[in-house]
This record gives structure tokens, C-alpha cells and sequence, in this order.
């Protein structure tokens, strides 16, 4: 008795329309207690919704199997990034059904609008599609999939549940880093503002000897191959290969800031990710370095086929902590790791111009020996807000302040450059543009 109403009538549920057909017959038998003369009619309609409640019930309880729905995503979710969710939904009744989806999403999104309304005709099938976007790393899990379905009579609902619980991790933003492989590939990285840049001389890197086209640089004329072939030979000179990268990340307690959901540890992670693939893509040699007051992960640089498979993993379990960075143990690492002469890009996140020359003895000490590029983050809201015009005598008092904080950082920037360290001052969805640039910057300058 208990398997057969869990199974037959656990799944039931009564829609608006019965409680509105309801009360109509409540209604006729109050009004037949004060006129006699309805007779029957309470007794008919109430005859009538029950058949008809039977006639529903008999619907959707049929031989066949009803409903079926399937959820499908990628193996792993994108960090910031909107990543699609399919459902399919197949209806094998007879009939139309009107069927309302409610999918169980992972409790991180904190979201309670995921409600769809479809209608199926008879043994078709038919696919919603919605986007989720992540702004933490780690394991999420998605629900069941219910479905609530109704007949044309629609005085029943009937309760679908499909699937099993599942968990899907979510990793650094690898969809942002296609986006750019494809760019880069195709030679449209110019429609994401990463800049052309006229590469300046040429590299000591040599290539080749090939004969002479119009166009090519007369200073690279081979004199002895010219003698040698009787024709004009230059030679050809490529980008120098192999250099080494290195992306440092600040895990300290100044990453923890969000930003249109993101921390600004996850700003820097996803750039990392994107910036060490480019480099690859360039045959330079891509490594990681991530610390706060020890170090945390350290990946020597290389340009091995997996090499961006450990990043990723890398990356992916990297946590915020909340404790001051000590720079000096990541010079002496540095020191002791890091023999070939590098490029360093550290994100960190300089507030005041005092925290900044705290660590400016071991930000000089690494550049001695590499070439540091430190970025560091603009204060978007801080920005609005000082573009608002003040109401009050307190207004004019908070703007100064944050006037004065914006300064600050202006200050920072202009220290470190008069320091002989390369720095990038950016908003934090610009970062990864910026980076790239830089990056470019340094390759077509032949800084390293």
C-alpha cells in the first residue's frame, strides 16, 4: 500500500485550476442552501470535476514511460565565464503535456529563477539552454532534474524526477584562453585590444639563408653566400625562442577583493593561464610561481607538450590566505630556483605607497637579475566614485580621501618605474589585455 501511493499518488500534485473548480462548487452548494431551486446543479459539477479528475489522472498514468530529460555541460565549468547548460526533455505520451522545469543547480550560484515553461507535442523532443557563470574554483554539485507535467485537462500535476546528483569542477577561465589561442592563430588578437607592434631590429637569433625579396632589410645581405650563389642572399633572422616566463601570483590577504564577483586572486590566475599558453605558442618557455607567506606552488618553466595540463592543475587549487606575503622568502627562492635570466610578471595588489616600499629592497633585488613586471589593480568603485559629483560637505570629504588613494597608487606606479621595474597599473577586467600587451611589448623590443 505504501510503494503504491508513493508511486501513484506521491507524485501528484493538485494545480490552480482544481482549487478554482473547487471553490466554484462550494460555491453553488452555499448558494443552493439559500435557494432550493439550484437542485442539483451543486451535485452535477462536483460530478463533473470529479470525472474529470479521474479523466486526468488516467492521462497521465499510462502504460508508456511519460517524460524523459537528460542535463549535459562539459566535463569541467569555466571560472567567470558563462558556461552553457543543456537539458533535453522527450515526451512519450500520446498527447500534449505542458511541463514546467525546475533543475537543481549547485547552492554556490545561489539562485531561485531557474524555473521554464514548455509545452511538448505528442512524442517530440525539445532542448532548453541556459548559462551559468562561476566566480570560485572548486567542486560544484548539480541536483536532480524535476519536471512537473500536466495534461490538456490540467487539474494534475505529475512529478517527474531524472538524473543523479553529479559534480562538475570549475577551473580557471580555460574558455578565455581558447578564445585567445583562436585569436592568436587566426591573427585577430587586435579585436580583444591586444596592440600590432613594430618589432624593433632584429633578433641575433638566426634562421636561415634565402635569397633576396623586395622588402627585405639590405643590412642582412650575405656577402659570402651572394659571392658563393650569384644571386642577392640575406639572411633571415627569427624571434628569439626559448626565454622563460614566469607568472608569480600574491595569495595574500590583498587578492581577496572582488570585483564583479571575482577575486583578483582569479583575475590574475585566468591571465596567467592565457598568458603562459601565448607564451608557449611562441616557443618560450612558460613557468609558475604562487606564494603568500611561504610558497605555495612552484612549476619550473618549460615547453613540454603537457606543460599547460600542470598549469591548469596548478591553478586550480590555489586558495586565498589571509596572512601577510613575505617577499623576501620569494627572493630567495627566486634566487636559488631561477638561475637563466627570465621575464617575472607578479600579481599582487598594492594599496598604500608604505606597503609598497616595505617590499621595494626585494622587488629591486629581483630585478637585478630578471625582468620584473609587477601589476597591481585599480580600484574600479573607488574610480566611479570619485566621478560623482558631491552633494554635501561630507561627499567632498569621502572624494578627497579617495582622490587622495587614487594618487597613491599613481605614486606606486611612479616609483617602481623610477626603480627600473617595468609596472602595469590596470582595472581588473582589462587585465589580461593589458598582460599580453606587455608581454608582446617586451618581445618586440627584445628587453629580455
Amino acid at each position: 500500500m505504501k510503494s503504491f501511493i508513493r508511486k501513484y499518488i506521491g507524485t501528484l500534485f493538485l494545480t490552480q485550476r482544481f482549487f478554482a473548480a473547487s471553490s466554484v462548487c462550494i460555491v453553488l452548494f452555499v448558494l443552493n442552501f439559500f435557494l432550493p431551486w439550484m437542485g442539483i446543479v451543486p451535485y452535477a459539477a462536483l460530478l463533473v470535476l470529479c470525472f474529470l479528475l479521474a479523466y486526468d489522472y488516467a492521462l497521465l498514468y499510462p502504460g508508456t514511460r511519460g517524460l524523459f530529460a537528460v542535463r549535459s555541460h562539459a566535463e569541467r565549468l569555466s571560472n567567470g565565464d558563462e558556461n552553457e547548460i543543456r537539458i533535453d526533455i522527450e515526451n512519450f505520451y500520446s498527447f500534449k503535456v505542458n511541463v514546467e522545469v525546475i533543475d537543481e543547480i549547485p547552492h554556490q550560484f545561489q539562485r531561485r529563477d531557474l524555473h521554464f515553461y514548455v509545452t511538448l507535442e505528442a512524442g517530440t523532443t525539445k532542448v532548453l539552454k541556459y548559462y551559468l557563470r562561476p566566480v570560485k574554483r572548486g567542486q560544484y554539485e548539480f541536483g536532480k532534474i524535476n519536471l512537473f507535467t500536466a495534461s490538456p485537462v490540467k487539474l494534475l500535476n505529475r512529478k517527474f524526477i531524472m538524473g543523479e546528483p553529479t559534480e562538475v569542477p570549475v577551473y580557471p577561465s580555460y574558455l578565455q584562453l581558447r578564445k585567445y589561442q583562436l585569436m592568436a592563430i587566426s591573427n585577430r588578437l587586435s579585436e580583444a585590444g591586444v596592440k600590432k607592434l613594430r618589432r624593433i631590429g632584429h633578433s641575433m637569433e638566426f634562421e636561415q639563408i634565402k635569397e633576396y625579396v623586395s622588402g627585405d632589410d639590405y643590412r642582412t645581405v650575405n656577402w659570402k653566400a651572394t659571392a658563393r650563389k650569384g644571386g642577392l642572399m640575406v639572411n633571415n633572422y627569427t624571434e628569439e625562442k626559448s626565454q622563460q616566463l614566469y607568472c608569480i601570483i600574491d595569495k595574500s590577504r590583498v587578492m581577496k577583493m572582488p570585483f564583479d564577483g571575482l577575486s583578483l586572486l582569479d583575475y590574475s590566475i585566468n591571465t596567467s593561464l592565457v598568458l603562459s599558453n601565448v607564451a608557449l605558442q611562441k616557443l618560450d618557455r612558460a613557468g609558475l610561481v604562487t606564494f603568500a607567506e611561504n610558497i605555495s606552488a612552484f612549476l619550473p618553466a618549460e615547453k613540454r607538450a603537457l606543460q599547460m595540463q600542470h598549469i591548469l592543475e596548478a591553478l586550480y587549487n590555489q586558495k586565498t590566505r589571509y596572512l601577510e606575503s613575505d617577499y623576501e622568502r620569494l627572493y630567495i627562492n627566486i634566487r636559488r630556483k631561477i638561475t637563466q635570466r627570465s621575464l617575472i610578471i607578479l600579481f599582487t595588489n598594492f594599496e598604500s605607497l608604505t606597503g609598497m616600499r616595505r617590499q621595494l629592497p626585494y622587488l629591486k633585488k629581483i630585478a637585478e637579475n630578471h625582468l620584473l613586471v609587477t601589476i597591481f589593480f585599480e580600484n574600479t568603485e573607488l574610480t566611479k566614485y570619485i566621478s560623482k559629483d558631491s552633494v554635501n560637505l561630507e561627499g567632498v570629504y569621502s572624494k578627497t580621501v579617495a582622490e587622495n588613494f587614487a594618487f597613491e597608487k599613481r605614486q606606486i606606479v611612479k616609483e617602481l618605474n623610477q626603480s627600473g621595474i617595468l609596472t602595469i597599473l590596470t582595472a581588473p577586467q582589462s587585465l589580461t589585455v593589458n598582460a599580453l600587451n606587455k608581454y608582446l611589448e617586451i618581445k618586440a623590443r627584445q628587453l629580455l
